[in-house]
């Protein structure tokens, strides 16, 4: 096997206009990008991505979810793939980074072994998966999670948005239905690249974190009901306030998360009031606690003591309270092996790196459960993620996809 030198690197100026070609495509208000999943946008933004493929020479495959997989040929027809990849939707106000880096890193690894005529035992499969980010249709990471079995299809394709549209008539709508069952693709393993989404690396000055773990997560949806009333004319003593009841389950949310400390975090992410009137006492509102850790004793512990602890500030104000879960992973330890070539690519090409642990959730944590699979992540300027001003440097991508391509190779196998 030709051995893995550390001048081989991917060629960062392509990475980069990639980039900004696919930003170009579903533009935020604030420099960002808004390209939802399966949206006239999202649409464009696969063309494209199928359109380079299909250049760099790979094979697209489609499945029923939308799942992409372009696929580059191994000199060996048995050997199962290395896989790469992420997602190309964003949220409403996204940034240019998040998942996209993952999907067009992958691409520009195979444009770097085109360039330099390196043929690999394994083949090699760049994907995008679709609906990573959950925002339209919830939960998050959905076809990655069907491709896993954690959801059947039939359920992620009655998933609702806002106005009623279904996950299966709006992938039908844009065009973009396979006919590969899903799931029934195999791995030998799986990486994924994307920015940190934390301040962390920044701050430590690394180049690249070597992802160990994922924090699992539980989402709890509260319905707190009270009793519609004027704000004026109803005594304090008088009221049935929705409001209050979630404003002290969410300060219990934020004691019982620092009570884990450390390595767990908690919070209310959304609400919404009703009837949402300045001079009406809210009679209702709904709101989600995140919870996630790394540590399932504790993530198991925090769901356990805030649903006591919201059903006893419900009693004491008279509130009606349901409590429903509409999120959950357990914590994730990723492949030993897959690691260990992450952390020797950065060690072999010179980059600065450390051991972390991933915040948020990623397709890569359902595909664990399937094959090998380890992350790589590159910072991001402030932590900021999610967020139309999400920034990282064309150095920092570069050096993430370095590694990417040293790890995938060493897994692949180099044929000489």
């Amino acid at each position: 096997m030709t051995s893995l030198g550390k001048n081989l690197k991917i060629n960062g100026d392509r990475l980069w206009d990639s980039l900004m070609e696919m930003a170009q495509i579903g533009p935020g208000v604030a420099g960002g990008n808004n390209r939802q999943t399966l949206t006239d946008e999202d649409a464009e933004g696969r063309a494209l991505f199928q359109s380079w493929c299909e250049a760099a020479g790979l094979t697209m495959g489609l499945d029923t979810m939308g799942n992409m997989f372009a696929s580059r040929a191994g000199t060996d027809p048995e050997a199962l793939p290395v896989y790469m990849g992420s997602h190309l939707d964003t949220q409403p106000t996204g940034g240019k980074y998040d998942g996209v880096l993952g999907v067009l890193g992958g691409l520009e690894v195979i444009r770097t072994l085109n360039d330099l005529e390196i043929k690999t035992k394994h083949p090699i499969v760049v994907t995008n998966w679709t609906n990573e980010e959950g925002t339209r249709f919830a939960p998050a990471m959905l076809a990655s999670g069907v491709f896993a079995g954690k959801h059947t299809q039939d359920w992620a394709y009655g998933r609702e948005d806002a106005e009623g549209k279904t996950f299966g008539d709006e992938l039908k709508r844009i065009g973009w239905v396979g006919d590969e069952e899903v799931g029934a693709r195999k791995m030998h393993a799986m990486f994924e690249l994307h920015i940190e989404q934390g301040p962390i690396l920044e701050a430590e000055t690394k180049d690249i974190g070597v992802v160990t773990h994922g924090q699992g997560l539980w989402w709890l949806q509260c319905t707190v009901t009270g009793k519609d009333a004027h704000t004026g004319s109803t005594p304090m003593n008088m009221r049935v306030n929705a409001g209050l009841g979630m404003a002290r389950m969410t300060e219990a949310a934020h004691q019982i998360a620092m009570a884990h400390q450390p390595h767990a975090v908690g919070a209310v992410g959304h609400c919404d009031v009703y009837p949402n009137s300045r001079n009406v006492i809210p009679g209702k509102v709904v709101f989600t606690v995140d919870f996630r850790s790394p540590d399932l004793g504790k993530l198991t512990s925090m769901r356990t003591q805030f649903e006591a602890k919201a059903a006893e500030i419900a009693a004491d104000l008279g509130l009606g309270l349901e409590v429903e879960p509409v999120g959950h992973f357990d914590p994730v330890t990723f492949d030993a092996g897959c690691v260990a070539a992450v952390r020797d690519a950065a060690e072999r090409l010179g980059y600065s790196h450390m051991d972390i642990v991933s915040g948020a959730g990623h397709d890569a944590c359902w595909i664990n459960d399937l094959a090998p699979t380890a992350m790589i992540m590159c910072p991001c300027v402030g932590g900021l993620s999610h967020n139309e001003a999400e920034d990282i440097s064309k150095e920092w991508a570069a050096a993430g996809t370095d590694v990417m391509l040293h790890a995938v190779l060493e897994t692949a196998g180099i044929v000489d």
